[in-house]
């Protein structure tokens, strides 16, 4: 008889295991290892991650609530209003720990070095001059208050934006109450003012502390009774019919128009506001008490993301750590056409450079025997150079195929901006496939040869952002194997044309095919456990969702599979229940670099496969986007991947393992010297990058991946 896998209790409810991430980076900015500012700064990455999650998750449920819905989800069981009291209850303990590390930990610390933030009663008599002046100079022209009465109903404010709400008393007619009006602190300025100082200390004043202290200018003839910051979080996930839109672009731009105005679905106030001045706000924004957060400290501290990069703390950051040549390219300037003929090249970001990725665009572009460049654009950064060498190449007479997706969610404005100048360009520019985001990360260059046409691919796990490549974690790889090529051609040609999914040589895709691929991957795990024969599966992955996925994991830790999986954010299997997955272990790496890449290895036997791809193991990776996996073949990059998931998965500095109940248990260092796996890399692309000394033999200091999950689990 067949186990039944579909059971709620196991599997862990997707929003609460988004929250338990978070927390994972709030450890980081408790950690009192990393550098002040870098502490900081991850309380403005947990700051940052709330905010999408209110956006779009949180109003995701709101909205399943208010059309009735009230079927639950179809793994942990939930329904959508239980989802929204669990997520409410979880978040608000969660704030109320971010904020108490700021207050408690990171501001005596910063004290301590000599940098405070200061109250406006706390200014010296030059400090107030020098804010006086800098509030009539620079923002009383920009301030716009706005009354708040049976004339003026209460004001559109936009999404995230900071506010004041201002109680006022008329000293010349007697109201019934006080009046309420509301004064928007200006986002085109900076959010803190450096102030002057002579004590050696560095001194700094929030925007909205200047404007409090200085709102009897704004209402003249009126008495100030309350002046207290809040915050709005609205809906602004983008919901529009493609089959409805004539013109996808104009669509997306007009649909970008209504994020700002979305319905509430958080309001941030200060702790120290009235209860009338709050229940105020509740009342006009239609919000319950669950979902008005009383912060004790500066509303939206997102902002310490340009605080962190202040010059002159060098030394309350992390120490540069520069991405180095990569192993597989020799010198910094050969040719890489040349060099991939030869063989297929792996690149680690960040730890090896970013840059070959950008120099094979422009070699492309400026190549004579080039005659045509494909590519898929998810995120780029706002002065892209490989959008700019598209550009180029457009203009030299290549032709150019950009497949470029503009519900890229928080990036359709600068996706929409660039499909522009391509097009302008004479590119063929394609939106992607309706209904469907294209996440793909591929690049075909199509080369005149001696002998004929050649191709010559690039894939990756990450997006082709010159920005992001040197904080997030991925893996790519060029090659012009044949095989690989005609899927390249394949792939496009049916992107932008009319056909359906072509047969592939090597690779698989989504929304058909991809999640087969990897149930036949764990279905041969298991037939060969079965058989006594070696198996294992070893995934690192950004999220783990797809029920199919899971339950086949389950029928592989049954048959006695040994799985390792590395999940850095949300996880919905439930590792260690007995009879269920009590041969599975998940852990989390966070740390200074964002992990990113997606890989996969299964045994085979003993002779493992090795893929690498642009989807996680989450239901809307599977078949709402275009994805692509892409098996690594060449024994020798076969072998460093291994070395990358082994090297991970012995990581006891920055590793968190994920409890049958949930909850995450930091590892705990074997000695004095604990591995942190991101440090590792870099210094081994380090060792790797010198001419003159050969890289030291890293495996003997890393247990195999082969081994049994018992000794190769961090907990051994």
């Amino acid at each position: 008889m067949m186990k039944d896998f579909s059971i709620p209790d196991y599997y862990i409810n997707r929003e609460l295991s988004w929250i338990a991430f978070n927390e994972r980076v709030l450890f980081e900015a408790s950690n009192p290892d990393n550098p002040l500012l870098e502490r900081l700064k991850f309380i403005a990455i947990a700051s940052s991650n709330f905010d999408e999650f209110f956006m779009v998750r949180v109003a995701g449920l709101k909205d399943q609530v208010k059309a009735g819905f009230t079927k639950p989800d179809n793994k942990s069981g939930m329904t959508a209003n239980e989802q929204l009291f669990a997520v409410w209850d979880r978040t608000h303990l969660v704030m109320e720990r971010m904020y108490s590390i700021l207050k408690h930990q990171i501001t005596p610390e910063l004290n301590k070095a000599g940098i405070r933030f200061l109250q406006a009663n706390q200014l010296s008599e030059e400090q107030a001059v020098f804010v006086r002046a800098f509030f009539h100079h620079h923002l009383y022209p920009v301030l716009t208050p706005m009354a708040v009465d049976a004339s003026h109903p209460f004001p559109m404010l936009l999404n995230k934006s900071l506010n004041l709400a201002v109680l006022l008393e008329d000293t010349e007619e007697e109201s019934e109450g006080p009046l309420f009006a509301v004064v928007q602190v200006p986002s085109v300025l900076p959010r803190f003012l450096e102030l002057p100082s002579l004590d050696g200390e560095d001194h700094f004043i929030l925007l909205e502390d200047v404007i409090a202290e200085h709102m009897d200018s704004l209402f003249h003839g009126y008495n100030i009774v309350e002046v207290s910051p809040f915050r709005i979080t609205r809906n602004a996930d983008l919901t529009f019919d493609e089959d409805e839109a004539d013109d996808l672009l104009e669509a997306i731009e007009q649909t970008l128009k209504k994020r700002k105005m979305g319905e509430p679905s958080c309001l941030a106030v200060s702790s120290s506001m009235s209860a009338y001045l709050q229940a105020t706000l509740q009342d006009w924004l239609d919000l319950t008490d669950k979902e008005v957060y009383c912060l004790d400290g500066p509303l939206d501290p997102a902002f310490f993301f340009r605080f962190h990069a202040l010059a002159g703390y060098d030394h309350l950051r992390f120490e540069p750590l520069d991405p180095q040549q990569p192993l597989d390219l020799a010198k910094q300037d050969e040719d890489l056409f040349a060099v991939i003929q030869k063989r297929d090249v792996l690149l680690h970001h960040p730890y090896e450079s970013f840059e070959p990725v950008i120099r094979f665009v422009q070699q492309a572009a400026n190549d004579p025997k080039v005659l045509a460049i494909k590519q898929t654009l998810y995120r780029v950064s706002g002065d892209s150079p490989i959008v700019n060498a598209l550009l180029q190449a457009a203009d030299n007479g290549k032709q150019v195929t950009v497949l470029l997706e503009l519900k890229a969610r928080f990036d359709e404005e600068n996706n929409i901006v660039w499909a522009k100048k391509l097009e302008n360009a004479g590119c063929h520019v394609i939106y992607g496939l309706a209904g469907l985001k294209t996440h793909s990360k591929i690049t075909l260059v199509v080369r005149s040869e001696g002998d004929g046409l050649r191709r010559y691919v690039h894939l990756g796990t990450g997006n082709y952002n010159d920005k992001t490549a040197g904080v997030y974690t991925d893996m790519g790889m060029f090659t012009s194997r044949e095989q690989v090529g005609a899927d390249a051609t394949h792939f496009f040609n049916h992107l932008s044309g009319y056909s359906h999914p072509p047969k592939w040589e090597e690779i698989a895709t989504a929304p058909v095919g991809l999640r087969e691929a990897f149930l036949d991957l764990i279905e041969g795990e298991i037939q060969n456990c079965l058989a006594d024969k070696p198996a294992y599966i070893t995934a690192k992955m950004n999220a783990l969702t797809d029920k199919e996925i899971i339950e086949a994991l389950y029928r592989a830790s049954c048959a006695g599979v040994k799985i390792n999986l590395i999940v850095r954010g949300i996880c919905c299997l439930r590792p260690g229940i007995s009879g269920v997955s009590e041969n599975i272990r998940v852990t989390s790496i966070v740390g200074r670099y964002l992990e990113h890449s997606r890989i996969y290895a299964f045994c085979n036997g003993g002779d493992p496969k090795v893929f690498l791809s642009s989807a996680d193991w989450m239901t809307r990776n599977m078949i709402a986007r275009v994805e692509i996996l892409f098996p690594v073949v060449q024994r020798d990059l076969k072998e460093r991947i291994m070395h990358v998931l082994a090297t991970m998965l012995q990581d006891d500095a920055k590793a968190n393992v994920l409890m049958p109940d949930g909850t995450y248990v930091r590892v705990q260092p074997k000695n004095l010297s604990p591995l942190n796996s991101q440090l590792f890399f870099w210094e081994e692309a380090v060792q790797s990058s010198q001419p003159c000394q050969s890289a030291p033999s890293l495996q003997q200091r890393l247990k195999p991946i082969t081994a049994p999950l018992e000794t190769v689990s961090p907990f051994s």
